[in-house]
């Protein structure tokens, strides 16, 4: 169904007179609707009970950004009011008009003027954009209600004056909060408030009096924070909670979630207005999230959580511990049975496991929502194998349906057995999302951003709460675990901790944590700041100080199943960085078909070796020198035996020295006296030659080819360690490449490879023998942007090219990677650039110029092999750009293998569907 640029609402809800679906949209309308207010449509298409109402699309959302001289990507400042912005007249005409439809479709009204028999039409007021960003933007239920249509809403429900109360209570504390910019916790002294008076710790324990001191309080909490009262006019209500909506697209954690998820590209949100039903009105209604499979574990088993007598936000707030799914059968038998048939029509239906939202209003059942669920990386690989099982995908489908920038989840550490078994645990929890994490205590957001910036030297953060709000996220972005007294298994941190591969343990009733004084007490025992935990997200235990943990092992079972399945249909090679034989056994364990990369530079970094390299660059006669590269050779050359060795007749992508030499050299004063004495030179001899070395601007200095230009006899070592190797290897056939880095000319690679094709010829001949044994290729790094505009040039005697993604991105930005974290960070938040361009790559920029490197290297060698061996090369979103570009393979460390080869497997299946 196509978009009608004069239309902004598009009805959902089946008249329940005629029986006539009277749905205007559908599924494939997510960019229009948002993905809650088609999945809500296509629920109805589906005869799904779902409660009537109406979507206000993502184009209204840019007319009223423009309506109001600010862009959608815009954050806005401080405690924004709504008051100061305006709906557009075009927009509030066929709100009303729907809300009219709507009223006939409910048999009720909306407003404070009615008349005593009329029904009472509350609303929800709900975000809802194309991508899921699960309670990052703004909600409010209840709308409707005022002081002049209490006494109908009681008569409405049979003179059940606490649940009206109570929910008019909701209303006015979510809408002073979300539109007026009350901040919730003044809210939630109120209600201790009454809480204390009695001694009572649950809201479903307040009185009615109670309540409705409650209300009055949140009306003068009202007044005296923001100057105005809370509105009576119930259109007024509602323009402003969609205006609210409309924002909440530009608050800071929808911002911030969209920039961790690389969400792009979108208009802003919907806003769907739905008919309330009640979960909170009696015994016999409930609230509840369901998933149609375990989300942590994959298992086919229908799992979720409910609370009865409560409403939807009570249950994925985490402030009440909700009851498991299974004891809706016993209270609520025949609801059950019907969410678990929907539950199935579903799932066949979207082909995923499905996460819903119901509600059972007076054993009443309505869905409230349904998307396809977020999960951990292993229960995707068990849901998608147990659907190719049960014919309900095929391979293609199973492949494109992963979150390739999941599976590095699957690395994560474990507790083994018998360590779990030396340690007596402190307490157990819900096993909300799996892993392990070991680390420091943090009790709020900011704590743990700060403390994360010691990680490297202190270790990890786990985010210790009672309960985790959007609020957090910032702060659970930097911890590797959350730990929470409150919430269950769909509460807010169990959900987030799923979806970024973090390990949570949550409703521990054992934990009670005082944030003001920084402390908490688990199972009795005092623990403050930065104090040591160790939290199994798989087991729900929680242990006093640092666990031993387990490496992880990837081979065999559903993943192995998985990466078998993508080697049918992946076109672009995968090959791992690796400089050692114990990255390259990880490398082949994980599927890399080669060695894309073997930086020889970090051969050299060993104590012992480092003096060596030192004694070469600083020695003052040939003799001395000449003595410092013998060593460096033979060291070189076993580790060349070793990764041969491993690889067998597989590629091994060998790239000559490449950093500076100062970096080699020592700065300390023991460290330079130390080398003085072992070259036996004086020691200002020594510090003047480091002088002398020290570069303004290492990065474009003396480094790469221009080393072997200038030095020809490191590149004639290394050569002659790498051929020596090969035929000294027990492979019976070696392929090695030789690659030149940092070429900016032809002349450059001429003189290298000269050097290189001369000891080759002369290792090789020498031993008739194995003469076939040896395969080499010459070729080059295309990391200059000079190298990528000559690139036809350069191929035509370059056997090769690998692109040097790294320092492409450096030199055609002008950015130092190692310097432009002080500023890319205000750059991204500015979004003055989508995205770290040294994690991300740059499409625009960078990108177009490897694919002119590709184009014209191919113009000159139309079998030119092309690589990359950046960061980028582990990088979902990039791998499936260099796929676009033609690129043979890609190569990254051997811990991001599995996401290239699903990345790359998933863009050579769309590829092939296009064709």
């Amino acid at each position: 169904m196509s978009s009608n640029p004069s239309k902004f609402c598009y009805f959902f809800g089946i008249d329940p007179k005629s029986g006539q679906n009277l749905t205007e949209g559908n599924r494939n309308m997510k960019d229009l609707l948002g993905g809650k207010g088609a999945n809500l449509s296509e629920m109805c298409n589906l005869g799904v009970p779902v409660p009537p109402g109406f979507t206000i699309s993502t184009e209204a959302n840019v007319l009223f950004n423009k309506h109001n001289n600010y862009a959608s990507n815009i954050e806005l400042e401080g405690e924004t009011k709504v008051t100061k912005d305006q709906l557009p007249q075009q927009i509030i005409d066929e709100v009303n008009q729907y809300l009219t439809k709507l009223e006939q479709v409910a048999a009720k009204k909306f407003g404070s003027l009615q008349q005593e028999g009329d029904r009472v039409l509350l609303v929800s007021v709900r975000s809802g954009a194309a991508a899921s960003m699960p309670g990052m933007m703004d909600t409010i239920l209840n709308l409707g209600l005022c002081d002049d249509n209490l006494q109908l809403m009681i008569s409405n429900f049979g003179g059940n004056e606490r649940f009206v109360w109570d929910s008019y209570r909701n209303l006015i504390q979510m809408f002073g909060d979300v539109v007026m910019g009350v901040k919730y916790e003044k809210f939630e002294e109120n209600i201790q408030k009454q809480k204390k008076k009695r001694g009572i710790s649950l809201d479903i324990d307040l009185t009615l009096e109670e309540i409705k001191e409650i209300v009055q309080d949140h009306k003068e909490t009202i007044r005296e924070m923001t100057g105005e009262e809370f509105p009576q006019d119930t259109r007024q209500q509602m323009f402003k909670a969609i205006i609210a909506v409309f924002q909440s697209w530009s608050n800071k954690r929808a911002i911030h979630y969209r920039r961790i998820h690389n969400i792009r590209g979108l208009k802003g949100t919907a806003v769907n207005i739905q008919t309330m039903v009640f979960g909170n009105i009696d015994k016999r209604s409930c609230s509840g999230v369901s998933f149609s499979r375990n989300p942590s574990t994959g298992e086919n088993k229908f799992y979720g959580e409910y609370l009865t007598q409560a409403q939807g936000e009570d249950v994925v707030s985490g402030v009440r511990t909700p009851e498991k799914i299974e004891n809706l059968s016993i209270e609520f038998p025949q609801c059950y049975n019907e969410l678990i048939n929907i539950s199935h029509k579903l799932e066949k239906h979207y082909k995923d496991i499905q996460d819903m939202e119901f509600t059972i209003e007076m054993n009443q059942l309505y869905m409230l929502q349904c998307r396809n669920g977020k999960k951990s990386a292993a229960a995707a690989l068990q849901i998608y194998c147990d659907m190719l099982d049960e014919n309900l995908i095929t391979e293609q489908e199973s492949i494109l349906k992963i979150d390739a920038s999941q599976l590095d989840q699957l690395l994560h550490k474990y507790l083994t057995d018998e360590e779990i078994q030396k340690h007596e645990p402190l307490a157990r929890g819900l096993a909300a999302s799996p892993g392990v994490a070991v680390g420091r205590i943090a009790f709020t957001s900011e704590q743990a951003i700060e403390m994360a910036k010691e990680r490297k030297i202190r270790g990890d953060v786990i985010l210790v709460r009672t309960e985790t709000s959007p609020e957090d996220l910032a702060g659970m972005q930097m911890s590797q675990g959350f730990f929470t007294t409150n919430g269950g298994i769909t509460s807010h941190a169990a959900v987030v901790a799923r979806q970024n591969g973090k390990c949570c343990v949550s409703g521990c009733s054992a934990l009670i944590v005082n944030e003001h004084e920084k402390t908490c007490t688990i199972n009795g025992i005092d623990f403050k700041e930065g104090d040591i935990i160790t939290i199994s997200g798989s087991t729900g235990l929680v242990f006093n100080g640092a666990l031993k943990m387990s490496e992880p092992t990837v081979t065999g079972g559903n993943f192995g199943r998985i990466m078998e399945i993508e080697k049918k249909y992946r076109t672009m090679g995968v090959y791992a960085n690796a400089d050692t034989t114990s990255d390259a056994k990880r490398a082949l364990e994980f599927g890399a078909e080669g060695i894309g990369l073997c930086r020889t530079e970090h051969m050299f970094f060993e104590k012992t070796r480092i003096m060596d390299m030192r004694r070469m660059i600083c020695a003052t006669c040939d003799e001395k020198r000449q003595d410092a590269i013998t060593k460096l050779k033979q060291y070189q050359k076993q580790d060349f035996i070793g990764l041969f060795n491993v690889m067998g007749d597989r590629k091994v992508t060998i790239r000559l020295l490449d950093p500076p030499l100062h970096e080699f050299l020592p700065h300390e004063e023991h460290e330079i006296e130390e080398l003085a004495n072992l070259l036996n030179e004086d020691i200002h001899i020594i510090k003047r030659r480091i002088e002398e070395l020290t570069e303004k601007n290492p990065m474009l200095g003396h480094r790469g080819c221009r080393l072997g230009i200038t030095l020809p006899k490191i590149t004639q070592m290394q050569a002659e360690a790498i051929f020596e190797a090969a035929i000294e290897s027990e492979s019976e056939i070696v392929h090695v490449e030789i690659m030149i880095p940092l070429i900016s000319s032809i002349q450059e690679l001429r003189h290298q490879k000269e050097i290189i094709d001369r000891i080759a010829q002369r290792i090789i001949s020498s031993s008739s023998s194995l003469s076939n044994k040896v395969k080499y290729r010459v070729g080059c790094m295309i990391e200059t942007p000079r190298a990528a505009l000559l690139a036809d040039e350069i191929a035509s005697i370059s056997d090769f090219f690998s692109v040097g993604s790294n320092d492409l991105t450096q030199m055609t930005f002008g950015f130092s990677r190692d310097d432009a974290e002080k500023f890319l960070k205000d750059y991204i938040e500015m979004e003055l650039t989508q995205n770290d361009p040294f994690q991300i790559l740059d499409n625009e920029g960078v990108g177009q110029l490897i694919k002119m490197a590709v184009q014209k290297g191919r113009s000159v060698k139309p079998e030119l092999t092309v690589g990359l061996c950046g960061e980028h090369g582990g990088e979902m979103n990039s791998v499936q750009f260099l796929h676009t570009c033609g690129l043979t393979y890609v190569s990254c460390s051997p811990f991001r293998i599995p996401i290239a080869r699903i990345a790359a497997c998933q863009q050579s299946i769309l590829s092939a569907q296009k064709k």
